[in-house]
């Protein structure tokens, strides 16, 4: 009986060790399509263009070697500079702008009972077209004399005379953000209403019972609990801003004067029109390690305050 056992045993650990085999091959093929892919479409590309950083690289003459160079002009370079403030103002204000709106109507759709599906769709709508698509669509718009919006404007009376809103770099800069957030609140509202539809309806029941009011309801009950996809939502629409471009580059032209230039605009210019691959790099890894930098800050502040 006791050489049964042991065999028994034996057998099974056998079996065990089998199985853990099999595991372990099946999540290996699991993943291994991703793998390859991320080596090839990213984390390949991102180590090459780190090495073309350190050099005088253009695509019309010869590669030399100049180690940081590239990054020691770059923190000297007046156009750059600007070019950030840019970029660091718009996310400042569109964020904010876009998160709030977005939980807005989510708040807002959640709670119709009629119809929710249509609300859902008109709002996500624009999300799915191009920003080329976008940025045509707000141009029209944005017309003096034939444009939609100045004509909505002076039918409603709040203006006498035509604004040009791509001329002045105030107006240009709210043209964007405006293009911005009907482009894009679509995704943070869709983030926001999945999260309404997971808060328990036990929470509003007892909310009732204390004799909570509706803004004491999402100030205590709703927005505490959505704070986890507020934290995602925040960080992703940060990134977001930071590497804005269709907008400037269709809408404005990066006019007028170079106001509405971003970070990305210098890459797409030293890369693209003067072919200084080099310097373009440098200024995409710039512009990832203060993408890096802020996610993390946003993340532990948000994560501090959640708790």
């Amino acid at each position: 009986m006791a050489v049964k056992s042991i065999a028994h045993k034996k057998s099974i650990t056998r079996g065990s060790r089998g199985l853990a085999r099999q595991g372990w091959v099946t999540g290996v093929m699991m993943v291994l399509p991703y793998t390859i892919f991320f080596l090839l479409f990213s984390l390949f590309p991102i180590l090459y263009g780190l090495r073309v950083s350190f050099y005088d690289w253009s695509l019309l003459g010869d590669k030399e070697f100049i180690g940081f160079l590239n990054y020691t002009t770059l923190l000297q370079d007046e156009e750059f500079r600007n070019n950030l403030l840019h970029t660091v103002l718009f996310t400042i204000v569109s964020v904010p702008l876009i998160c709030g709106i977005g939980l807005l109507l989510a708040v807002l759709i959640h709670g119709i009972r009629r119809g929710q599906a249509f609300f859902r769709a008109a709002v996500f709508m624009p999300y799915v077209l191009s920003v080329s698509v976008i940025s045509s669509i707000w141009v029209i718009f944005l017309q003096p004399y034939s444009g939609l919006f100045n004509q909505i404007l002076r039918t409603l009376g709040l203006i006498n005379s035509e604004i040009f809103w791509l001329s002045e770099p105030l107006l240009a800069w709210a043209s964007i953000i405006m293009s911005t957030i009907w482009w894009t609140v679509g995704f943070v509202f869709v983030l926001f209403l999945a999260g309404l539809q997971d808060i328990p309806a036990s929470f509003y029941e007892a909310g009732q019972i204390e004799g909570a009011n509706r803004w004491q309801t999402f100030w205590h009950i709703t927005f505490p609990s959505l704070s986890r996809i507020t934290i995602l939502v925040v960080v992703l629409q940060t990134i977001a801003s930071f590497k804005i471009f269709g907008q400037s580059k269709l809408i404005t032209g990066g006019g007028p004067a170079g106001a509405t230039k971003t970070v990305v605009f210098s890459i797409y210019e030293n890369g693209f029109q003067t072919f200084q691959m080099g310097y373009a790099s440098a200024i995409a890894f710039v512009l990832m390690i203060v993408i890096l930098v802020i996610s993390v800050l946003q993340t532990l502040v948000l994560r501090k305050f959640e708790s």
